[in-house]
């Protein structure tokens, strides 16, 4: 049992052996700064480490050197402070002795070229004929729809489509899409397109819009919703605003609505690609140029076969067979919209052009032939080939298609004969297309004959059974192009 009165400090502890022996209390707790203290002063002291060789100190008796004294100038007359024409005087100077630079040498662009998505139009009927040009140019993801063709590729290749195509009216570069259920939906779609990306606001523009089954009630309030966006756009990014122009602006924005979708496209192209530069007269109702070249490509004329226009009007079907032939680029006689855009590549458009004119051929004689009645049409047709630089490569004549005379043994007809809307008299062509079915037959034996008409009556009156019957729009009017494998003494 502890005792009470003993002292705090002191225990007795009963061992086995009886005997108490009195034990000391542990010492009060100290603070942990004293602790370490205690610790560092029972730490030994560093042994000297002797100083290598080579960090001997200088003997006593050598003394640092002395600096030399700088020069004072002088203090009576203090330095002029350099002008502003000095310094840039004394810059030239240094500039002009410094050694030119090396100049670098052009590294190939590496860089994968951005692919975007274009869509071709073209007249109905002529949509295989243009998807074979696209494929030749390097189009890919080729798709046909009613008169047009989708394709992808990089922005250059829009460049070599406008300058090369002979049958596309239209290369649209689409910039947006998406569906839409009123005016509203349209407007915020045409907003989201950065516009001030393609064009600059000095540039005038034009909206036109083209529905097949749209719910909207008004394409005009819509193609103003749609110019609105457009200049929103531009208020937004650059704080100005294109104008508007609708005959010939410099950008040409297109709109296509379905039913529930619409297509937004910058038109390429400016004018029509028909619309080549090259004819200086046209006739009553001449047939586009695009068509033209579309019917030579869908009849297989060869360059080196005798082709023969004998209604040749102004001319159309012959320019379009000597340019083939030549390897004449459709395109080289005049400009497009794409020249005017931010995106376009100078570089390379010119390279592409000076390209397409060496690969000209000089213009000779072709056997392309054509003739007509009229006297007028024959003189459209002589200026138009003199124009274009091909007057050597044709021969005209003038004749009655009732008394022509094939050029040649064999070859390709082409022709564009009158028929109702021209020329008005249903009674002048019962009584002619008969008689141009036998000089056909009669006289251009082992010949191929391809006539484009939009009288219904034809097939029946000219005696002569058609082997492919291919429809065709010559602008809005709905046609046929009749093929005829002509055989001497019989009706095929």
């Amino acid at each position: 049992m502890t005792d009470k009165r003993k002292p705090r400090g002191t225990l007795s502890i009963s061992r086995e052996d009886g005997e108490d022996k009195p034990r000391q209390a542990k010492r009060p707790a100290t603070s942990r700064r004293a602790n370490i203290e205690r610790d560092r002063s029972k730490k030994p002291a560093p042994k000297a480490v002797p100083e290598p060789a080579w960090q001997d100190k200088p003997a006593a008796e050598d003394k640092p050197r002395a600096r030399p004294a700088r020069p004072q100038r002088p203090t009576s007359e203090p330095p002029a402070p350099r002008t502003k024409e000095a310094r840039r005087d004394g810059g030239e100077a240094r500039r002009r002795e410094r050694p030119a630079a090396a100049p670098r040498a052009d590294r190939p662009d590496t860089r994968p070229e951005r692919i975007e998505q274009f869509f071709a139009t073209c007249p109905r009927g002529l949509e295989n004929a243009l998807a074979d040009e696209l494929l030749e140019l390097g189009a890919e993801n080729i798709e046909k729809t009613g008169g047009g063709v989708g394709f992808h590729g990089p922005m250059t290749l829009c460049y070599a489509a406008n300058l090369h195509s002979r049958v596309a009216t239209r290369i649209l570069l689409r910039v947006s899409a998406g569906k839409y259920q009123n005016e509203e939906d349209v407007y915020q779609g045409a907003l989201a397109v950065y516009w001030h990306k393609w064009f600059t606001a000095a540039r005038t523009i034009a909206v036109k819009v083209v529905a097949q089954d749209s719910p909207l009630k008004s394409l005009n309030f819509i193609t103003l919703r749609i110019k609105d966006a457009v200049c929103d756009r531009f208020v937004e990014e650059t704080g100005a605003r294109p104008s508007v122009q609708t005959l010939q602006p410099d950008i040409r924005i297109r709109a296509f609505l379905t039913r529930d979708r619409y297509t937004l496209y910058l038109d390429t192209s400016g004018e029509s690609l028909y619309k080549r530069g090259l004819r200086k007269q046209s006739g009553a109702a001449p047939i586009n140029e695009n068509l033209a070249a579309g019917i030579l490509k869908l009849s297989g004329w060869r360059a080196d076969e005798p082709l023969y226009d004998p209604m040749c009007g102004s001319g159309t079907f012959l320019m379009e067979a000597a340019q083939m032939a030549l390897n004449i680029a459709p395109g080289l006689g005049r400009d497009f919209a794409f020249e005017r855009m931010l995106r376009m590549d100078a570089r390379i458009w010119a390279r592409m052009k000076s390209e397409a004119e060496q690969a000209c051929q000089p213009v000779r004689p072709l056997p392309i032939y054509g003739s007509d009645v009229m006297g007028r049409s024959l003189r459209d047709a002589d200026s138009n080939l003199k124009a274009a630089g091909l007057r050597e490569a044709v021969t005209l004549s003038k004749a009655d298609i009732l008394d022509i005379e094939p050029p040649a043994e064999s070859g390709v007809l082409v022709m564009n004969p009158p028929y109702g809307v021209r020329l008005g008299e249903e009674e002048e062509l019962a009584a002619l297309y008969p008689k141009l079915g036998d000089v056909l037959k009669n006289r251009f034996a082992n010949w191929r004959a391809y006539i484009i008409s939009a009288d219904a009556s034809l097939p029946r009156l000219i005696h002569l059974s058609a082997s492919r019957k291919t429809p065709l729009f010559n602008g809005a009017l709905e046609c046929r192009l009749y093929e005829y494998k002509l055989v001497a003494g019989s009706n095929r």
